[in-house]
């Protein structure tokens, strides 16, 4: 019997070494932020995903998810005790560098591009794609194109992040091809698992994450913005997503960008942000990722913002 996917994530941020981060340290703070949006209290869900049947009958139950870059390409599972054990495939080597998963309700595995350190001629054609390794047989597979994206030397970000909704049993996906300093170009699209059929949800939002909210009343898609330092939710009506997004909160650093949404408790998100800015130039400094734990408190629309 298939079981609830424990799996945790072991994720350096946009790859690692792939990706800009600036020299200076951030001086991060304690921020409270208050608006008129209200919010009703959320809370942690369970997860509809499921651990992908060629895993569970390898007897791997509990792995960690690498997508780092540092020790092998594409991906890895780590598991065991103390996860020392690893099982990694040669041909997941096979599209580069990966960025950002989800996992559906059979336990097939959808992944995001990841341009790694370096342009190389196969990178732009990379980016336009989601990739899936199949819950039976373990294969990884160029999934699903998008033609309207269009990465470029200056911009070569394609397909970024990705989120499986469990209530409408669809992919949401984001890419940010086509912004630079000056445009905001991305799109955020609905693609449906059985079908590929695709719908363009949203234009002109650089999403670097996506995760999905759910309150008593209400379900929302939060997005980390490329371009600033907040998040921000989308509110879905009827089953259609909002064009305009509610700004939730900013980080205490202007300098950061949310790479990670993760609901971990009651009116409780945790927070990874790292310094982006659509260039890929390799890292110079050792601390890649920030931690921060954003609070709602229902009774009066607040939210506090805590570096740790």
């Amino acid at each position: 019997m298939k079981k609830v996917l424990p799996i945790l994530i072991v994720l350096l941020f946009l790859g690692g070494a792939g990706y800009y981060v600036l020299n200076d340290s951030p001086k991060v703070e304690k921020k409270e932020f208050a608006q008129t949006f209200k919010l009703n209290e959320f809370n942690k869900a369970r997860t509809c995903a499921r651990i992908p049947t060629f895993l569970y009958k390898l007897g791997i139950k509990r792995p960690v998810i690498d997508l780092s870059q540092m020790q092998y390409k594409g991906i890895a599972f780590y598991y065991g005790y103390r996860f020392n054990k690893v099982l990694h495939k040669i041909e997941w080597e096979r599209y580069d560098a990966l960025g950002t998963y989800t996992i559906d309700n059979l336990g097939n595995i959808y992944l995001t591009p990841n341009p790694f350190i370096s342009i190389k001629p196969t990178t732009f054609n990379l980016q336009k794609a989601i990739y899936k390794i199949d819950s039976n047989s373990g294969k990884l597979e160029r999934w699903f194109v998008a033609d309207d994206i269009k990465p470029n030397p200056t911009n070569p970000y394609g397909f970024i992040s990705i989120v499986y909704d469990c209530s409408s049993q669809k992919l949401i996906a984001s890419s940010i091809d086509g912004s630079n300093y000056k445009a905001q170009k991305g799109r955020i699209y609905l693609v449906d698992p059985k079908t590929k059929d695709v719908e363009k949800l949203v234009d002109g939002f650089d999403a670097l994450t996506l995760n999905i909210l759910q309150t008593k009343n209400s379900k929302y898609l939060l997005a980390g913005s490329a371009r600033d330092n907040g998040v921000y939710a989308f509110a879905f009506k009827d089953g259609k997503l909002s064009s305009n997004p509610t700004k939730l909160f900013e980080l205490p650093n202007p300098a950061l960008r949310v790479r990670k949404i993760k609901v971990i408790g009651k009116n409780r998100l945790k927070l990874e942000a790292i310094k982006f800015n659509y260039s890929l130039v390799a890292e110079t400094a050792k601390k890649q990722r920030f931690i921060y734990i954003a609070t709602y408190n229902p009774s009066n629309s607040t939210w506090q913002i805590i570096a740790k």
